[in-house]
């Protein structure tokens, strides 16, 4: 079974597919990657598919949306489309959940997964976002599908005070739906060893309408919120080998939306917000604190051919839902996690000759993660979760006759998991049932493993550079949501067995010529025992544990015939397969929440004369028809309704008054479309099936000096 769907993989991948605009990947093929193993390195030297999204592409989607999770959508292919909510539910990497970082610093919730990771940064305050596709063990725990790692700007000059300021408003043809942002970015050099960046960014966002002007629905609605986000970057070298380096993130979002919830009927008439809500005493939605604390230190020679870097951490984060009345007398969740960590890595030069050289990169992390899910009103949703993860690891990197690279890695999980013991809420389900509270009796969970990776790279010529590779992943995923639902009294007896995700990815990347650049991927991954949320019979979400393989392809192609025109697209597909009762037959499809339908991503920007650059982004995605109704009801279940085919023109233009000052504008929904995100199909819930905003400009005025 293996073989053959690698086979499929394999073939299909000579297609032709395309990448968004000015990915490094594209662009600057030399570009400095740090996420893949932990150190700087060159592209070329990466065994395995990295889209990396630069700053110019960060503040070019910034003009159209200033969501992270809508710059995501439209610039890494093999991620699914954004829900356009605070909750990223459904946007999976490779059909598999991914590890969100804010400069290595884990922001994402495994132990209870509360789908707000993705939103935890403004964009303003990143100079570029590096993403590893594919099952990777190098971060620890959650990296089923990849890591997404956030890397904050840094000071890259002399003088002492250099920055940059922007204000811009944002609105629709509509009524309330004004809303304006501003963001100060400061950098410089205090003297010749001490440096700094500083950063406030505010964003205050109106009603959000669709493209007939109705409300979009209260329920995890980005609507008149308010977001802040702030940096302070300090760093003082002692000299030429030495470097400290102190920082702190704090991010904010709250929401003061008070419209009362009209639930539609699924396919046919979209859940909207109108009139006034309920006036029940309710804690703004959103994410009242996500702080990250930063302590690094870098010695380049710490002994002859050794380097040593070692950063501490902290991650202090609560996210707030809306009120809901399915569980008994009501209220609102929280997930709210700590983290506490410290990584040490050191990099040994094995031998060091004029075109090869080979390296050992090893060191261990330590991690403690406390998470638990809350109501406002104290009661507990999941017990008290507090994790603690102890991994060495060791990875040795060959480099002969700067063509050929050769990785490979190991790393040992030992984790253990202290659950409190606790009382299940009562809940009344979909039929109108009432479940009663049961007393679960905590314990100690231990999980240890051996897991690992290999890779190869042989840069043929600047037309053909070839890769290959295998890794791993082990995860401890939605433990919470596992716990919630006990049904037995004691937690040995319920499924808590980790995921082991082992990857394998070809492909090829290269340029042609001067003007075209091209990478071609597949891949497959597989694992004995996955996670999938499904509907039970009453209607209610419950985890599926059962063998699983995803498998699929993505590529990219980029055309720069003059200095003045760029333009290329991307394209990305995959297929899911799971074994329920794990007797080999795959004949069953892993639902929509997971498998994203294919994705075309197109774009072309152009500069017609020197101060002026106006561009075009499309999305198009395909029709996801995967499953069919209930034969008696004619209903679908959660995660197999069919989505529709849709497709989005944004434009986005720019104009350098002169070298301080700059203009933008850019429209999200250029032709004002009608659709519903793909959640509001594929979820098949009359309370799910929203529209998606409809036409929407920002302008934005920037100051750099």
């Amino acid at each position: 079974m293996k073989k053959t769907i690698l086979a499929v993989a394999a073939l299909a991948s000579a297609t032709i597919f395309a990448q968004q605009n000015d990915t490094v990947q594209v662009k600057d093929v030399d570009e400095v990657v740090m996420t893949a193993s932990r150190k700087k390195e060159s592209i070329k030297e990466i065994p395995g598919s990295v889209t990396i999204v630069n700053q110019k592409q960060i503040q070019s989607q910034l003009t159209v949306n200033s969501d992270i999770t809508s710059i995501l959508q439209y610039t890494v292919p093999s991620l699914a489309t954004s829900s356009g909510q605070t909750s990223n539910t459904g946007q999976t990497l490779r059909g598999r959940q991914v590890l969100v970082l804010i400069d290595g610093i884990p922001q994402s919730t495994p132990l209870r997964n509360g789908a707000r990771d993705l939103r935890v940064i403004d964009p303003s305050v990143i100079e570029r976002i590096e993403v590893i596709k594919g099952a990777s063990s190098i971060y620890g725990n959650g990296a089923d599908g990849g890591i997404i790692n956030y890397i904050t700007r840094k000071n890259n000059g002399d003088k002492k005070v250099s920055g940059i300021s922007q204000a811009g408003i944002t609105g629709q043809p509509y009524g309330g739906t004004l809303g304006f942002r501003a963001s100060q970015l400061l950098s410089g050099k205090i003297t010749k060893n001490f440096d700094y960046v500083a950063s406030f960014a505010y964003e205050r966002t109106g009603y959000m309408k669709d493209a007939e002007g109705i409300n979009l629905s209260p329920t995890y609605s980005t609507a008149k919120m308010d977001n802040y986000n702030g940096m302070l970057k300090l760093g003082y070298n002692f000299n030429e080998n030495n470097r400290i380096e102190a920082s702190y993130i704090g991010y904010a979002s709250k929401s003061d939306l008070n419209l009362g919830l009209k639930t539609g009927k699924y396919g046919f008439i979209p859940t909207i917000g109108e009139g006034q809500g309920k006036g029940l005493e309710t804690t703004p939605q959103g994410t009242p604190r996500n702080h990250n604390v930063k302590l690094s230190y870098d010695n380049k020679k710490i002994w002859q051919g050794t380097s040593l870097n070692v950063n501490l951490y902290l991650q202090d984060f609560r996210t707030v839902y809306g009120y809901s009345d399915t569980f008994f007398n009501g209220g609102q969740s929280n997930v709210i996690s700590k983290k506490y960590g410290a990584r040490a890595n050191f990099d040994t030069q094995l031998w060091n000759a004029i075109h090869s050289q080979a390296e050992m990169i090893y060191g261990i992390d330590v991690l403690n993660d406390q998470t638990v899910q809350k109501l406002e009103d104290g009661r507990y949703w999941t017990p008290d979760m507090n994790m603690t993860n102890i991994a060495p690891f060791m990875l040795i990197k060959i480099d002969l006759m700067k063509k050929l690279t050769i990785k490979g890695g190991l790393r040992y999980e030992n984790i253990q998991v202290k659950v409190g013991d606790f009382n299940t809420l009562s809940t009344i389900k979909n039929d109108g049932t009432f479940t009663q509270s049961i007393f679960v009796k905590g314990g100690d969970l231990e999980y240890n493993a051996l897991v690992g990776n290999v890779g190869v790279r042989y840069n043929i010529n600047p037309a053909i550079n070839i890769f290959g590779s295998f890794s791993q992943s082990y995860s401890i995923n939605e433990l919470g949501r596992i716990l919630r639902t006990s049904t037995s009294e004691t937690i040995n007896n319920l499924e808590t067995k980790p995921i082991i995700v082992n990857n394998y990815e070809l492909g090829a990347t290269g340029q042609i010529t001067k003007w075209l650049n091209y990478e071609l991927t597949s891949y497959v991954s597989t694992s004995k025992l996955g996670a999938t949320f499904i509907q039970s019979p009453d209607r209610a979400l419950t985890i599926q544990r059962a063998p699983e393989v995803v498998y699929g392809v993505e590529g990219f192609l980029h055309f720069s015939p003059t200095r003045w025109i760029n333009f290329g697209g991307s394209y990305s597909w995959m297929e899911g397969i799971t074994s329920p009762k794990d007797d080999g037959d795959y004949s069953t499809k892993i639902n929509n929440s997971r498998i994203s339908a294919p994705k075309v991503l197109a774009y072309i920007q152009a500069r017609p004369i020197e101060k002026i650059s106006v561009g075009m982004d499309m999305l198009y995605a395909f029709e996801q028809d995967r499953f069919q109704p209930n034969a008696k009801t004619g209903l679908f279940v959660y995660g197999e309704g069919r989505v529709p085919a849709y497709t989005i023109f944004n434009f986005k233009s720019s104009y350098d008054l002169n070298k301080n000052w700059k203009l933008s504008l850019g429209i999200e929904n250029l032709f004002n479309k009608m659709y519903q995100p793909a959640i509001a199909w594929w979820a098949a819930r009359d309370s799910d099936f929203t529209n998606a905003p409809g036409m929407r400009g920002t302008f934005i005025i920037e100051y750099k000096f």
